[in-house]
C-alpha cells in the first residue's frame, strides 16, 4: 500500500513538471531580450498600482522582477519564473525562481513578485551565493496591499521587501516549499 501512495505521489509530481514544462507556454526559457521587456513592462505596471513600490525602487540598491510565476499542482506541485535583476535601470543579470512542493494543495496559478534589495550586503548574498533559498539569507518581508498603505521608506527596516501582483487562477492548500532563485545565462 505504502509503494502504491509513493508510485502515485512520483506520477503527480511528474506531471506537475509536464504541466509546468509544456502546458504554458511562457514557462520555456526565453531570451535575455524578451526577460528583459517582460521584466521592465511588469515592473511598470507595478508603480502604476502601487506608490510604495516605486518609492522602494527610487532607493532600492537592486530590484529583481519576476514577470511571470506559474505554478501547479495537485498534492505535489512546482513553480518556475524568469527574470531579471536591475541597477541604476540597467539590468545586471538574469534569474530563475523554481519551486517544489508538497502537502494538501491543489489548482493552477500565475503571478508575478518584484524584490527590491535595499541594503548592498542583501544584493551582495544574492550576486556571490550558488542560488539564493528564500528563507536562509537575507531577512525579507512580503508586503500586502494593506501592509504597503503603512509602509514607508522611511519605516523600512529589513533588507528585501516583496510585491506580488497580477495574480490569476487558483491554487489552495497547505505544505512545504523550498523555493530557490539561481542566476542564468539566457541566450
Amino acid at each position: 500500500m505504502r509503494k502504491t501512495i509513493q508510485s502515485i505521489g512520483m506520477s503527480l509530481a511528474f506531471m506537475a513538471v509536464v504541466v509546468l514544462a509544456l502546458g504554458i507556454p511562457s514557462a520555456k526559457a526565453m531570451t535575455a531580450a524578451e526577460i528583459d521587456l517582460e521584466a521592465r513592462e511588469a515592473l511598470e505596471k507595478l508603480y502604476a498600482q502601487s506608490e510604495t513600490a516605486r518609492n522602494f525602487g527610487a532607493i532600492a540598491k537592486g530590484i529583481l522582477v519576476f514577470p511571470d510565476v506559474y505554478k501547479a499542482g495537485f498534492l505535489v506541485g512546482g513553480q518556475f519564473g524568469e527574470g531579471a535583476l536591475m541597477k541604476n535601470g540597467k539590468t545586471a543579470g538574469y534569474y530563475n525562481t523554481v519551486e517544489a512542493s508538497y502537502g494538501l494543495q491543489a489548482g493552477i496559478q500565475s503571478f508575478g513578485y518584484v524584490l527590491f534589495f535595499l541594503h548592498e550586503e542583501a544584493l551582495a548574498y544574492l550576486d556571490n551565493s550558488k542560488g539564493w533559498e528564500i528563507g536562509v539569507g537575507p531577512s525579507l518581508v512580503v508586503v500586502d496591499t494593506g501592509f504597503a498603505k503603512s509602509l514607508t521608506t522611511t519605516t523600512a527596516k529589513e533588507d528585501i521587501y516583496v510585491f506580488f501582483f497580477d495574480q490569476k487562477g487558483l491554487m489552495a492548500g497547505l505544505g512545504l516549499k523550498g523555493s530557490k532563485i539561481t542566476r542564468i545565462h539566457p541566450d
